[in-house]
């Protein structure tokens, strides 16, 4: 699946999965995000989807990346201070979707079978999206797309 390249700001956190420091760092992350309204604070939002994106992979799922949580964006030209803008490249993407209760890890595990899935990843930026179909928190999902050659 080919999805064309968008612009996204929201605030950022370069974590790794070695020793579960992401674990920590990424709730961390989306709780700051709530807890200080920053999608609030963004002014040019498409709509109101919540973007988690895992970009500038050092090497692999094993090694440091960055995630950034914001929001989809119609341009850069203003990023609120504090806060990180980037754009995704356009590129070929598998998409999954863990269906659920967000609260039993509908996510998370789905990221355990995707890294034990043997899929042609590229690494460059995967991401997930919060739209309307995870706002029912118990009955959520959640779109998951993988960049792959």
């Amino acid at each position: 699946m080919d999805i064309h390249n968008f612009s996204i700001i929201g605030i950022s956190v370069r974590t790794t999965n070695e020793n579960g420091q992401s674990g920590q760092d990424i709730p961390a992350l989306w709780n700051k995000f709530i807890s200080e309204g920053v999608a609030d604070k963004i002014t040019n939002k498409l709509n109101n989807d919540i973007i988690c994106v895992y970009t500038d992979y050092e090497k692999d799922h094993n090694k440091p990346y960055t995630t950034i949580l914001g929001c989809p964006v119609e341009n850069l030209d203003c990023i609120p201070e504090g806060l990180t803008g980037k754009i995704i490249e356009s590129d070929n993407y598998d998409k999954f979707t863990p269906k659920g209760n967000l609260a039993d890890g509908i996510v998370y595990n789905e990221w355990l079978k995707i890294w034990d899935s043997g899929l042609n990843r590229i690494f460059t930026s995967d991401f997930e999206i919060y739209g309307k179909k995870a706002q029912d928190r118990e009955n959520a999902e959640v779109d998951i797309y993988i960049a792959v050659q």
